[in-house]
């Protein structure tokens, strides 16, 4: 008698290899400890702004911040750049490195602007993670779940924030040096990548056809678009009409990220403080807090993939853009106690978040492998380099116009992610398929099967 075996049940473990295993594991540690770094620091901005001066300053807190994703901006850019020409994984390494020594360093800072100096470049360093991360996995992953593991990767930065949030709720308390020294951690996992992760197919791929096309050009070939370099290309025709469109989506969603993230740790400090509840008695509120805000995160993040497998990428975004605007404008302006904010945090959490995961997921499927680091890097950096007054404005505008309400200013600034709306309606639906090859010159657009490049998959 003949048995009939169901292998649909069990074959999606079988198309997924111990190196795709490592990849994921690596760049989500990579991610959650490039949040953790990130969210001790704004746990801690405005105790070590006031111990630094002196006196507390909402300005100065904004400065530091704002220092941070400027050099966020140039080591994605400059990091994406060289990744694209020598390879992933090194540079990886490199970055990793470098905002993790950094954020230790800064804790022995004696005056302010040595502190911002020494923010701004580790957030050169951070810069790295989130460009070439997402990049390796796409290419790494190279099946029907790469969706799913791009916002699984992605989830990392919840996870590394919620991480910084238990941490802080013990040791707050000691002071914002011995909090802010936890950012060495980060530094072991160098260690793992070394080990365990290479560069995927598609490098070796593109570094060989680059090699031909010197040999050509060398032979009197003419130039064509795949020879320019990467950032050029980026800012010309065809590529630009995915750059522009990609940049403004995370102009928008950016304003909104760094907006809650920036301030939501000094509103609950006012929320609470209006209650009685003021310095080291605070600390746990906070730190709850912000665990609440990245365990809405967290599912935004891991679920996108899951969710844009389902109804298609652009709806997914859509739906994350309309949750966290609904979220922002009902918490911030109305919310006035903590208990409000423990519930209403995780929905601010999944809208918000969700975007950036979608960029992760969406914006690799646009771009082909000899241009993917940078593309990533050049959309968000540029994003960045718009958004990085955001907590400094915000800062300024709570003073000027809104009679030193933070949480008002951070409405404002944060209902700024309407912009992605503009971005996203001059974006093609990629239903899960790469749609440029590593030819510039030629874009498929979903058009012509035949030239769709052989890493796209099939939904």
């Amino acid at each position: 008698m003949l048995r009939v075996v169901d292998h649909g049940a069990r074959t999606w473990r079988h198309e997924i290899s111990r190196y795709q295993w490592a990849v994921l594991v690596a760049t989500t540690m990579g991610w959650a400890l490039d949040g953790f770094d990130s969210s001790l620091f704004t746990q801690v901005a405005g105790p070590a702004t006031t111990d630094l001066l002196g006196h507390a300053s909402s300005f100065y807190s904004g400065v530091a911040v704002t220092v941070f994703l400027f050099g966020w901006a140039v080591g994605a850019v400059a990091f994406g750049a060289l990744a694209d020409y020598v390879g992933r994984v090194r540079v990886l390494m490199i970055g990793v490195l470098t905002y993790s020594v950094f954020t230790a360093l800064a804790t022995l800072s004696g005056e302010f602007w040595q502190f911002a100096v020494l923010r701004f470049v580790a957030g050169i360093g951070s810069g790295v993670e989130l460009p070439i991360g997402a990049a390796l996995v796409a290419e790494a992953w190279n099946n029907r779940h790469r969706a799913k593991a791009s916002g699984i990767m992605m989830s990392g930065l919840a996870i590394g924030s919620f991480l910084a949030a238990i941490v802080y709720n013990f040791v707050g308390g000691f002071g914002w040096r011995i909090t802010l020294a936890f950012g060495i951690v980060p530094a072991l996992l160098v260690l793992f990548i070394r080990s365990h992760v290479h560069e995927p197919d598609s490098t070796a791929q593109v570094k060989a056809a680059r090699a031909v096309r010197k040999q050509e050009r060398a032979a009197g070939a003419h130039k064509i678009a795949a020879d320019r370099f990467v950032l050029t290309q980026l800012f010309t025709p065809p590529m630009l009409r995915r750059t522009l469109p990609c940049t403004i989506i995370c102009i928008g969603a950016l304003f909104a990220f760094w907006g809650v993230t920036t301030w939501t740790p000094q509103i609950v400090r006012v929320v609470v403080g209006e209650h009685g509840v003021t310095g080291n008695a605070a600390v746990s509120y906070v730190s709850w807090a912000v665990a609440m805000l990245n365990l809405g995160g967290l599912l935004g993040y891991a679920s996108w993939g899951f969710i844009a497998d389902k109804i298609g990428r652009k709806p997914t975004f859509a739906m994350s853009l309309v949750i966290g605007i609904v979220a922002v404008g009902v918490l911030y302006p109305f919310g006035t106690t903590f208990t409000t904010y423990m519930w209403l945090l995780p929905f601010v959490g999944f809208g918000v978040f969700g975007v950036l995961s979608g960029s992760a997921v969406f914006f690799p499927e646009l771009f082909g492998a000899s241009v993917r680091a940078s593309a990533l890097a050049v959309t968000n950096s540029i994003g960045r380099l718009f958004t990085a007054a955001g907590p400094l404005l915000a800062g300024v505008i709570a003073t000027q116009w809104f009679h030193g309400s933070l949480a008002l200013a951070t409405t404002a600034v944060s209902g700024l992610i309407v912009i992605s709306f503009i971005g996203l309606a001059f974006t093609p639906e990629t239903h899960g398929r790469f749609l440029y090859n590593d030819d510039p010159t030629t874009s498929v657009d979903g058009r012509v099967a035949a030239n769709i490049v052989n890493e796209g998959i099939r939904p």
